[in-house]
């Protein structure tokens, strides 16, 4: 069976994610040890919280370069919400740009809600721009549980975003290139399509763990 590493640095729904991805039919090993990460078919990166604060526990833990080393090496890695965030280059949430892990090109910035109430809370459809092994056998448009303020600012027609959502403006839910993806929404709280997503990540690692072989 697929093992997944849930990394954990202290932030984010662990438990709720690991129940997720187990019901998604992976083994789920919850750790911040890097040993134990390194044996894992892909990586999972939760996180809900301040972009900043994140950062500074993934550099204290020396997570932030094994992430990237992990990355480099083609293993998947897949980031929710906060961990979306996580895995652009950096994030303007406190005016100056915070570095992030810089997996995925561009910066986080905030939402426009143009005149609609921040954070954007609830279910909110995605449609998919492009064929993704993240969303096959899913709907078009999938609706998905948003909790967020901040979003990857990217073009909307830019090959890394994979689905759309609209809350007073455009922007790219679910993103990644390679092996590297993310949701802005919560898939552990979106029910069977939430499951669904994770399920098709799983089988990105299972693949990916039968070639290595």
């Amino acid at each position: 069976m697929t093992t997944l590493g849930l990394v954990d640095y202290g932030m984010g729904n662990r438990r709720s994610m690991q129940k997720s991805l187990e019901r998604a039919g992976a083994t789920v090993l919850l750790t911040g040890d890097h040993e134990a990460l390194a044996q894992t078919d892909g990586l999972v990166v939760p996180g809900v919280g301040a972009f900043a604060r994140a950062m500074e526990a993934l550099n204290e833990t020396g997570l932030t370069e094994f992430l990237r080393e992990r990355a480099a090496l083609g293993v998947p890695v897949l980031g929710a919400c906060l961990g979306m965030q996580l895995l652009f280059e950096g994030s303007t949430e406190f005016g100056s740009t915070e570095e992030g892990l810089g997996l995925l090109p561009g910066e986080v910035v905030r939402l426009d809600a143009r005149g609609l109430k921040r954070p954007h809370i609830g279910w909110n459809n995605v449609r998919w721009t492009r064929p993704s092994a993240l969303s096959e056998g899913l709907p078009d448009p999938t609706p998905f549980y948003h909790v967020h303020s901040f979003v990857p600012a990217l073009e909307l027609d830019d090959d890394v975003a994979l689905g759309i959502s609209d809350y007073g403006s455009e922007f790219a839910s679910v993103v990644g290139r390679g092996s590297v993806f993310g949701t802005q929404f919560h898939p552990e709280k979106s029910s069977r399509d939430g499951i669904a997503l994770l399920a098709n990540f799983v089988r990105v690692c299972t693949s990916v763990e039968a070639t290595a072989a």
